[in-house]
């Protein structure tokens, strides 16, 4: 070992530690492809790895069992959800509101096994997967509500409106994804919008200090 070295002992650390992260983090996309459609039982670890192009014992090395690769890679999906739908804040309110509902529906759309496990909360009382649900729950509710109404800090009355609002999106779209011939990802979305719409001015009439943003103008 060099003297430099000797004085900064991390370095060789910090750098196996870079290479750590680095193909946990190109285990979780695998895994997103390979759950992408496919249920957790579907699955097994020697098919995991098979397509994987992996030994079997690397996973067990970054994520202990099936199930802990299996949340990782939940929680990792669930975070890009919540980053693109809370993203976009130079957007007018309705249209940071309508990219929220898009971004969402694009989600369920292209990681459906991943969706149904978070909405369902799993196999029988999963706490772990129902922690990520809720999680999920309370950011879609605060990132709409600071596109409508600026701010997270709203009354109960508020909060309960747009989160019966979000659980009912949850079973309007775990049904769009079984039957997605009959509404285009545009329609969904609008009727979701305009579902919201009328929750928000529920919410005003019962809150005046929450006022529904106004109706986006359409030109022409």
């Amino acid at each position: 070992m060099s003297i430099s070295q000797q004085r900064d002992g991390a370095r060789p650390k910090a750098r196996g530690t870079d290479r750590s992260v680095a193909r946990r983090a190109e285990l979780i996309a695998i895994g997103r492809r390979l759950f992408a459609d496919t249920s957790y039982d579907a699955l097994s670890m020697d098919d995991i790895a098979r397509q994987a192009h992996v030994a079997k014992g690397l996973i067990y090395y970054y994520f202990q069992s099936k199930r802990g690769y299996y949340l990782a890679i939940i929680q990792d999906s669930v975070a890009d959800l919540v980053t693109f739908a809370a993203s976009g804040i130079q957007l007018p309110q309705v249209d940071r509101v309508q990219r929220t509902i898009d971004s969402y529906l694009r989600f369920a759309e292209h990681n459906q096994a991943a969706y149904r496990t978070v909405v369902s909360g799993g196999v029988g009382f999963d706490a772990e997967v129902h922690a990520i649900r809720d999680s999920v729950r309370e950011a879609i509710v605060a990132t709409i509500a600071d596109g409508a109404y600026g701010r997270t800090d709203i009354s109960a009355l508020a909060r309960m409106g747009l989160f019966a609002w979000v659980c009912s999106v949850e079973g309007a779209t775990l049904d769009w994804i079984d039957r997605p011939a009959q509404l285009t990802r545009d329609t969904m979305c609008e009727l979701l919008v305009k579902t919201l719409g009328a929750t928000m001015r529920a919410i005003e009439e019962l809150d005046p200090a929450f006022p529904a943003p106004a109706p986006a103008r359409r030109d022409g």
